[in-house]
């Protein structure tokens, strides 16, 4: 297909010019640096719907000057004001866990009369949710969110934001549809029906080879938009593991410690020192900027040029940049120790990765449980509240979802987007940046662990030098440790040997 560059000028932004869109999930990780890209880059788009629910006592408009209150928007609030960005965004109270998306006729309406491109971000990303909840949310909330969809009158497009992780039974996932594991509305009408404890207890079989309930609940709700595409105009985008941004408006920021950033403040705080994991296998990363990016030209695209044979989006990276497990702890622990130090240390940063789970069960019993039980034991004497063994509880139930992927390998097809690279021009590509060109893995991992060290941990820029020294203290007291205790240990086997040999001879 010809498409015409427009002299090198952009036309992803004056494409959503005066469309107004729907956005579920804006308060999440992804949603938040959605709406902030279409602000800052696209600012003559129309209304922005957020669909929010109340949580935890606060509205959903709260929820929202929540969201602005977040560093991320300090860049576009400063280009276009705070009064501005608000008003360009409207709120909808409402629920895609309950029926009818628990929204009120007249908000129905708004949308239904209004609303030209829905995103459907919102899902629960947990991997050890109850299924019941997990239904419910990622797999029912779909269903719900492609009714409304259907009587959208000016519907260009449904995005549905599913996951590369979603088909586990194929190690080379295509840009295509899959089957799901199951009848998705049976599954819906079977969890609706019996209470979450008989669900609990039928989890394991019903999920049958599927690791957990995100996996399996996105994949039927990707079968339901698959469903759809005859009825109204649908993609789906299967980002990778959204991890935080190379760049775009602020290196390294995140607003969580999920994936990867994880592991490098328990690494770099000295707490994990062990796990169970292929050390030279890798994952697929995507930041976050790259994904809403990516989006914004898919979406182009789709509406723009009207390509719809193109459908289905791998939003992937790992067919340009690899990077092993065991290389994300490396750089971890040396940018911690040489660079940018985390307060407060437990121990120096160090330990390994186990091959097998017996190395690990040991390592974590010596380094992780009984360090774990003496300190929480000496806060308590202390007076203070023990916290170490309730962490480690919560590093080890993350490990059992971690570990499968960790020891697993998949690689995906993004034949799709590859595609889009040679169509969109200089600026779009600058603009809205969908490839790995002048990403430096080095520089990327120090500005996230500076990011989280700003916005994760609120450890500010005047604590490091005090982060220095306490460092070097704590390398000092690990050589020592190690020292005496190796040293006993050759002690004691040398004393051992000593004797035997004293014995044989008398």
């Amino acid at each position: 297909m010809d498409v015409d560059m427009n002299g090198g000028r952009d036309r992803i932004a004056p494409m959503f010019k005066d469309r107004h869109v729907l956005i579920t999930g804006g308060t999440g990780f992804l949603g938040k640096a959605l709406i902030e890209k279409l602000l800052r880059c696209c600012p003559e788009i129309g209304q922005i719907y957020l669909l929010v629910r109340a949580k935890k006592g606060k509205s959903p408009r709260q929820r929202l000057e929540d969201v602005f209150a977040n560093p991320l928007f300090e860049t576009v609030k400063g280009m276009r004001g705070l009064d501005t960005l608000i008003s360009q965004c409207t709120v909808i109270g409402g629920d895609v866990t309950e029926p009818e998306l628990a929204i009120t006729p007249e908000d129905r309406k708004l949308i239904t009369e209004n609303i030209s491109i829905i995103y459907h971000c919102a899902a629960t990303i947990r991997f050890d949710e109850t299924l019941k909840k997990a239904v419910m949310l990622n797999t029912r909330g779909t269903k719900y969110m492609i009714d409304l969809a259907k009587q959208c009158k000016k519907l260009d497009m449904f995005g549905y934001v599913s996951t590369s992780y979603c088909h586990l039974n194929e190690k080379l996932l295509l840009e295509k549809p899959y089957p799901p594991p199951a009848d998705p509305h049976k599954v819906i009408k079977a969890v609706e029906w019996l209470e979450e404890g008989v669900v609990d207890g039928m989890t394991k079989k019903i999920l049958g080879d599927c690791p957990n309930t995100y996996a399996y609940t996105k994949a039927l709700a990707e079968a339901l938009v698959v469903e759809s595409m005859d009825e109204i105009p649908a993609v789906i985008f299967r980002p990778s593991i959204v991890i935080p941004t190379w760049r775009e408006p602020i290196p390294g920021w995140t607003d969580n410690i999920n994936g990867p950033v994880g592991l490098l403040i328990g690494a770099g705080k000295g707490v994990i020192r062990s796990m169970y994991c292929n050390s030279d296998g890798y994952g697929d990363y995507l930041p976050v900027d790259f994904a809403v990016s990516a989006m914004c030209v898919c979406t182009w695209n789709y509406v723009a040029n009207q390509d719809h044979k193109r459908n289905i989006y791998h939003l992937v990276s790992s067919a340009e940049i690899k990077v092993s497990w065991e290389g994300i702890i490396e750089r971890g622990k040396w940018i911690v120790s040489n660079k940018i130090p985390l307060n407060g240390v437990l121990w120096y940063p160090g330990g390994s990765m186990k091959r097998t789970r017996w190395e690990h069960n040991l390592s974590a019993f010596f380094f992780h449980w009984i360090p774990a039980f003496v300190i929480d034991c000496l806060l308590y004497c202390f007076g203070y509240k023990p916290i170490l063994w309730r962490i480690h509880q919560r590093i080890a139930k993350g490990f059992e979802v971690f570990e499968y992927y960790a020891n697993n390998q998949w690689d995906f097809d993004n034949a799709t987007v590859l595609y889009l690279r040679t169509i969109i021009n200089e600026e779009e590509k600058v603009k809205f940046k969908i490839d790995a060109g002048g990403v430096e893995i080095q520089e990327y991992f120090e500005n996230c662990i500076r990011a989280a060290r700003w916005y994760i941990l609120k450890e500010t820029d005047d604590t490091i030098p005090a982060a220095r020294r306490h460092m070097r203290v704590m390398w000092w007291v690990d050589k020592i440790c190690k020292t005496l205790i190796y040293g006993g240990l050759l002690y004691y086997i040398g004393k051992a040997l000593y004797s035997m040999l004293f014995a044989s001879v008398f």
